[in-house]
Parts: structure tokens; C-alpha cells; sequence
């Protein structure tokens, strides 16, 4: 058992899919950031176009 178990920590095989796993986590957490910061842009810029619109006249 104490022979599987320096083997188990000495085994760094799993290393590179916890870099992946956290590399695509970050790269989700920034699209997110990103759709909503432009969300939020869009909204407002809708908001003025519409004022706009509505009190334009001929």
C-alpha cells in the first residue's frame, strides 16, 4: 500500500488537464465578461436610438 501510494503522489500525469481546465474556465469567465459589458452598451445605445426616433419629426 505505501509503495501504490508514493507512486499515486509522484504521478503528475493528470497536470496538463488541470492547466486545461483552468486555462478554458478563464477563457469562459472572459466571454461572459465580454457579452456582458457589450449587453449592457447595446441596451443603452437602443435606449438612445429610440429617443431619438420618438421625438424626431417631419
Amino acid at each position: 500500500m505505501r509503495k501504490f501510494f508514493n507512486s499515486f503522489l509522484r504521478d503528475d500525469s493528470g497536470a496538463v488537464t488541470v492547466d486545461w481546465v483552468v486555462l478554458t474556465a478563464a477563457v469562459v469567465a472572459l466571454a461572459v465578461a465580454l457579452v456582458l459589458a457589450l449587453t449592457n452598451g447595446s441596451v443603452g445605445v437602443s435606449a438612445g436610438v429610440e429617443e431619438f426616433m420618438t421625438n424626431w419629426s417631419f
